[in-house]
């Protein structure tokens, strides 16, 4: 203990190189826990998007298959259309347990410079998304055509209550408000959710059309079997959920392979910088090695002095650097989704007790590792040489 004691003093000596080998090592463990925190929580957002779907395939007219995972994704509307009897062989399927037939539209409102989303479902979409909890009022009337019921973020947006009415940019149509979600960190936030026939009869050129089928069926063990025969109807194609989240996990391992060079390279320019701080210590304190040696230091005390204070360091910058990240963990994620053009709806930072902890101990670690050399160079110093050349 009294070498940490002593340790802790001789950092004070040098209080501005102190603090700027302090915040050097802090930032690498900022760095390193938002890295690993955004990895994490990036994968765990995408696959709770993916899961909160509700169903295990969406069937969707033939083209992209990227714009079939960017629709169920973020409710995209730039997609093929696929014919009401095609989607009604798929329905009538009898392995199928339920189906989401859905028609999505979107409408630009120039004044306002945003992009309202308009869903057109079926009473289906209750029943798959039971979770879906409201806020405020309630599900779309049975027989009412000027309904429509909006999304937290939707809602927000427009500042909307239940009661109110909406204009439909670019028709002479209004809808009554009858209900707001709660928020769901979903795509389904930001949509308004009206009935397939109203919004047909707002919008002609969709009448007997479908943006897709999400499908949930009896016996999971079908899905292979059911995809397969799919495929023999034209025109159409299928993207399963267990698909998406393959494809999902092989981007995230790509990434991680970036995230990890990247907080390598940090925590190496924190080990260079805690080094050279520590030798020019050494170099600066040579005669005051030597007379601790001649006065009868082992070399196994100078070789602790020197680590500990090598430790220290590294310690103190590894605790300020989790600190600084878990505060300003909102401010990262804000800056990310803006600089991302497609960003899961959950949080895409994620930084645990666990991952703070394993990134202190990595510090820590950091500084033994990076204290051997400083260490082992005060220790195999002579003491008359070393009280000579400091004189």
């Amino acid at each position: 203990m009294r070498f940490f004691k002593l340790s802790w003093k001789n950092l004070f000596r040098r209080k501005t190189r102190t603090a700027l080998t302090l915040a050097g090592v802090a930032a690498s463990a900022a760095v390193l826990v938002s890295l690993l925190g955004f990895n994490n929580g990036y994968q765990n957002a995408l696959e709770e998007d993916v899961d909160r779907l509700g169903y295990q395939m969406l069937v969707t007219a033939k083209g992209c298959p990227y714009e079939a995972a960017t629709m169920m994704l973020s409710g995209s509307a730039d997609l093929r259309y696929m014919n009401a009897e095609t989607a009604q062989i798929i329905m009538d399927d009898p392995r199928v347990d339920k189906s989401m037939p859905q028609l999505i539209h979107a409408s630009y409102d120039p004044e306002r410079e945003a992009t309202g989303i308009y869903m057109g479902v079926t009473n289906a979409y209750r029943e798959l998304k039971p979770w879906m909890e409201f806020k405020e009022g309630e599900w779309l009337t049975p027989g009412a055509a000027d309904e429509v019921v909006l999304g937290y973020e939707a809602a927000e947006l427009d500042q909307r209550s239940p009661g109110d009415y909406i204009l439909v940019h670019g028709t002479n149509e209004t809808l009554k408000v009858v209900g707001i979600f709660e928020r769901s960190g979903s795509q389904d936030d930001a949509i308004a959710f009206v009935r397939m026939e109203t919004l047909q009869r707002i919008f002609p050129r969709l009448e007997n059309k479908l943006t897709g089928i999400g499908v949930k069926l009896k016996e999971l063990d079908a899905t292979s079997a059911f995809e397969a025969d799919l495929y023999e109807i034209p025109d159409i194609q299928v993207v399963t959920m267990a698909r998406v989240k393959q494809t999902i996990m092989g981007l995230v391992s790509s990434a991680r392979i970036l995230v990890m060079s990247v907080a390598a390279i940090a925590l190496i320019v924190a080990a260079v910088g805690v080094i050279n701080t520590i030798l020019m210590s050494v170099f600066e304190r040579t005669q005051e090695i030597g007379i601790m040696k001649a006065m009868g230091a082992s070399k196994a005390d100078i070789f602790r002095l020197i680590w500990s204070e090598t430790t220290l360091i590294c310690a103190g910058g590894g605790f300020i650097g989790c600190a600084f990240a878990l505060a300003a963990a909102q401010i990262v994620e804000s800056l990310v989704r803006n600089a991302l053009s497609y960003a899961p709806n959950g949080p895409i930072i994620s930084i645990t007790v666990g991952l703070m902890a394993a990134c202190a101990a990595g510090a820590v670690l950091l500084g033994m590792a990076a204290g051997l050399y400083p260490a082992a160079r005060a220790a195999s110093m002579r003491p008359i040489e070393a009280i000579r050349k400091g004189t």
